[in-house]
């Protein structure tokens, strides 16, 4: 019987690139704040709500192997959690990060960049890992961090609302450490392997696309955050941009149905990779494309 990280890694092949989906477990959040203004009679049809009302999500980063390097996007919540927290987002591990990466078969040394959409707890947990006498340090020190300038800014300098969203151990040790590279607007950080600004979720939120052998997927962080919500309309509470994301997910997603994109999900409890289609003005996924 397959171990729980086994079960939660799935691969694809893209051209030349192998595109891995590894798991950092799954977390529960509020349903009603993950729709939006969607009334919860229509959401809870997609994805069930506890007693508590919070949904299921998945904590899925993604591995990019390429001829000039692997890169991995986005690092899940870690293992810095207090017992509060854990119980508020009932965190369910194993499966975690490194086991994941273990049971891919992928050593942690090999990875050249670690790539953060955008630096909220759940997507950047696992930047840093303790050290000796507690104190913080990269969980990969061999890759360089890459980030947006406007997300870096919007961690260290956070509003009364994105607080909470922000800890200062998942990001002020990649600094001192001097593994940090921040970025601006569209970056090809390797070869087929471009940054892709998303603001909306926060400004400085960004995707990944990835390009081999005439084939395109998208990672799409938490613009389009699980199947659930391919209606551009459908945008979470969260969003600090909740019009400039419906806009930035009409157009990525013509894009993808057009084009035929592998599209890779990150929050999506079941499902890490798809295809989409558009039917009529809506956009749903192309079931001859189960992963």
């Amino acid at each position: 019987m397959k171990s729980p990280a086994e079960q939660n890694v799935f691969r694809k092949q893209l051209g030349d690139f192998e595109l891995i989906s590894v798991s950092d477990g799954f977390f529960y959040l509020d349903g009603g704040a993950m729709f939006g203004i969607v009334p919860k009679p229509l959401w809870e049809r997609r994805i069930p709500a506890d007693e508590r009302n919070r949904i299921r999500m998945g904590l899925r980063p993604l591995l990019v192997r390429t001829p000039a390097g692997s890169l991995l996007v986005d690092t899940g919540v870690g293992d810095r959690l207090s017992e509060k927290e854990r119980d508020i987002y009932a965190v369910e591990h194993p499966p975690d990060l490194f086991g994941s990466l273990e049971a891919a078969g992928v050593d942690p040394a090999e990875i050249r960049f670690v790539v953060n959409t955008h630096l909220h707890f759940d997507h950047a947990g696992g930047n840093t890992i303790a050290g000796e006498g507690g104190r913080l340090r990269p969980a990969f020190p061999g890759a360089t961090y890459v980030v947006q300038e406007k997300e870096w800014e919007a961690a260290i300098s956070p509003s009364e609302r994105s607080r909470a969203s922000y800890r200062p151990g998942d990001v002020l040790p990649l600094e001192e450490a001097g593994v940090l590279e921040r970025v601006a607007g569209r970056v090809e950080l390797l070869e087929g392997v471009t940054l892709l600004p998303t603001p909306g979720h926060t400004a400085g939120h960004q995707s990944v696309r990835v390009d081999s052998g005439g084939e395109t997927a998208l990672y799409f962080g938490d613009t389009i955050p699980t199947c659930a919500h391919l209606d551009p309309p459908w945008v979470m509470a969260y969003d600090l941009f909740p019009l400039e994301t419906v806009e930035r997910k009409k157009a990525l997603l013509e894009d993808a149905a057009r084009e035929r994109w592998l599209v890779v999900f990150e929050h999506d409890p079941d499902r890490a990779f798809a295809c989409v289609v558009k039917k009529g003005k809506r956009y749903r996924l192309d079931e001859d494309e189960r992963t």
